[in-house]
């Protein structure tokens, strides 16, 4: 079963919603917020490990907004999350984290914050082929002999 079904039709617009709240959108970056429909499909479909976790989230966020978080008005959606920082634990910390890092992968994200699509090389260059210079430093350490597990 794919993780993302894993989430029910509530908890994944209670995910949208909080993800909105964590990483709203800006006009003045020009970057979308965390509810953005791509990065929340990020989301949904890197979920592995972390799904018993953001659904635990989910599912504390909603015990405590007695209704989706969507139908709440701003005030009392504010009061939810702030109880949910406070109270949330590992889930919440969870959460949080899922949210950032599909957020910051987002290509538009980087764009943002001036980050290049590709690996990042020493000073922006690519370096030729077979130039190991950059391993110079590390030849030049002793030696560490570890024991293998």
């Amino acid at each position: 079963m794919s993780e993302s079904h894993q989430l029910t039709r509530v908890q994944r617009d209670d995910l949208r919603t909080i993800a909105a709240m964590i990483v709203p959108a800006s006009d003045e970056y020009k970057v979308p917020g965390a509810d953005d429909p791509a990065i929340q499909a990020d989301m949904l479909a890197t979920l592995g490990r972390d799904t018993k976790l953001v659904v635990a989230a989910l599912d504390h966020l909603a015990r405590l907004a007695g209704q989706p978080l969507a139908e709440l008005d701003a005030a009392r959606r504010d009061a939810v999350a702030q109880e949910f920082r406070k109270n949330g634990g590992a889930a919440a910390a969870t959460l949080v984290r899922v949210v950032l890092q599909c957020y910051y992968r987002d290509d538009r994200v980087l764009r943002s914050l001036g980050l290049e699509l590709r690996a990042p090389f020493p000073n922006g260059y690519v370096l030729p082929d077979g130039d190991w210079s950059l391993l110079d430093p590390v030849k030049a350490k002793a030696g560490t002999l570890r024991r293998a597990p």
